[in-house]
């Protein structure tokens, strides 16, 4: 019911007010749900260190398990409307196998203060949280937390592997599923994504994954379902496509949420960290649009 009245009143909108609905569209697209903080203080954390970190002005809450100082460590970066105690069942393997863990919770969301947030937002709070860290033995990242890992590491982010798991790999793209769930007249769509351009003060095409992904000579495992209904497949094979050293695993009904936590994925994530090899290799040529190796 509620989707419903959101759809008519955006087409209203769109035909009465277009300009105070493409603002309206702004808003809500850089705004967490609501439902992200309270599953955050409802959520676990396994006996982690808490601290909030002073970034930018934005006070960025964050989980240590055990001591990156001395331990090699995974950073987990967390997805839209999530949190970083998500990854907990990850926990205790990678403490078994000695690494060292650390979540945090991005700008607007979990117990991290902000109202609003954005993609560079998101890969720049990623690239503060390692910075000060150090460099990570692996970065783990899940839908826009991976579409922020890949920018975070093409831009020079220390991490020797990376898992990146139904990774966004188009916020233009994002803009426009966006743009048609909530009803948006299609005339006003491209409209919208200039808006959001103008927003963040450059062009969406910065953050596409092809314009990244080749830059990074870091190897990693891409991870993506099939029947991913919010991220599509397809751009999760785009990041294997585009980065030099990677390999993508494909799984089936675990859509776009469980399969950050599945044992499946942990388990073929540990196998890749400890340098096994996991995926298929994407290739890519002029006369092969993509292929599987």
């Amino acid at each position: 019911m509620l989707r419903l009245w959101l759809r008519a009143s955006f087409r209203l909108g769109g035909v009465l007010r277009p300009q105070a609905t493409l603002r309206r569209a702004g808003d809500l697209f850089c705004t967490p749900f609501p439902s992200s903080r309270e599953r955050a203080l409802a959520a676990p954390t396994g006996r982690a260190a808490e601290a909030d970190l002073d970034l930018a002005g934005q006070h960025i809450h964050t989980y240590v398990w055990g001591d990156p100082q001395v331990q090699p460590y995974v950073l987990f970066a967390h997805g839209w409307s999530s949190h970083g105690t998500r990854f907990l069942p990850w926990v205790e393997q990678l403490r078994a196998g000695g690494y060292a863990v650390v979540a945090f919770d991005q700008p607007a969301h979990g117990r991290s203060s902000g109202r609003r947030a954005t993609l560079p937002e998101f890969a720049q709070t990623l690239a503060a949280v390692g910075q000060r860290f150090g460099p990570a033995a692996a970065l783990v990242g899940h839908s826009l937390g991976g579409a922020a890992a890949a920018i975070a590491m093409a831009r020079g982010l220390a991490v020797e592997r990376a898992v990146l798991i139904a990774p966004a790999a188009d916020p233009v793209d994002a803009a426009l599923r966006f743009a048609r769930v909530v009803g948006l007249p299609a005339r006003l769509r491209r409209r919208m994504v200039a808006m959001f351009e103008s927003m963040v003060g450059t062009s969406f095409a910065e953050y596409q994954a092809q314009n990244n992904a080749p830059r990074i000579a870091r190897p990693a495992l891409i991870v993506h379902d099939l029947d991913d209904r919010e991220v599509p497949w397809a751009e999760g094979e785009r990041y294997a496509r585009y980065w030099p050293d990677s390999r993508l695993l494909s799984t089936r009904g675990l859509g776009h949420n469980r399969i950050a936590q599945h044992e499946d994925v942990i388990t073929a994530a540990l196998r890749f960290l400890r340098g096994e090899t996991v995926g298929q290799r994407v290739v890519s040529t002029p006369e092969l649009p993509y292929g599987i190796a």
